[in-house]
């Protein structure tokens, strides 16, 4: 019986997916950007005028500039992942897409109001003023 159970419980964790088990693992070192993700559709976006990796860069020099403790990124990916602070762990995301030869546009999603307000009214005062 034990060793039916034990082949029931692996056949449903391998049937879950790579995927799935790599999300749970991300989710629970809280280093998920899921949530992220899900909340794109009421993220506040803005266009800068500058060519993607230009607004790549300048909003990862924004970050370490205001505090923020980015968790994860990639140039290739097209986001940045951040907490609020290092003693702020709210979640922000921003996430870039290419509109053009010197046009991007910069999604700030996170589950918090405020925690995506506040960083995309520094970010994007700071993009703007460049």
């Amino acid at each position: 019986m034990f060793k039916f159970v034990i082949c029931v419980l692996s056949f449903v964790i391998l049937s879950s997916g790579c995927a799935t088990m790599r999300e749970s693992a991300k989710g629970f070192l809280g280093v998920s950007t899921k949530a992220l993700e899900d909340n794109r559709k009421s993220a506040i976006v803005k266009t800068v005028s500058l060519d993607y990796f230009t607004a790549y860069t300048k909003t990862t020099e924004v970050l370490k500039q205001i505090g923020s403790y980015v968790y994860a990124q990639g140039i290739d990916k097209h986001m940045i992942a951040i907490y609020v602070s290092d003693k702020d762990t709210t979640p922000v995301g921003i996430f870039f897409k290419e509109m053009g030869a010197s046009s991007t546009q910069i999604e700030v999603s996170s589950p918090s109001t405020y925690a995506k307000e506040s960083i995309a009214e520094k970010l994007f005062a700071a993009l703007v003023s460049e």
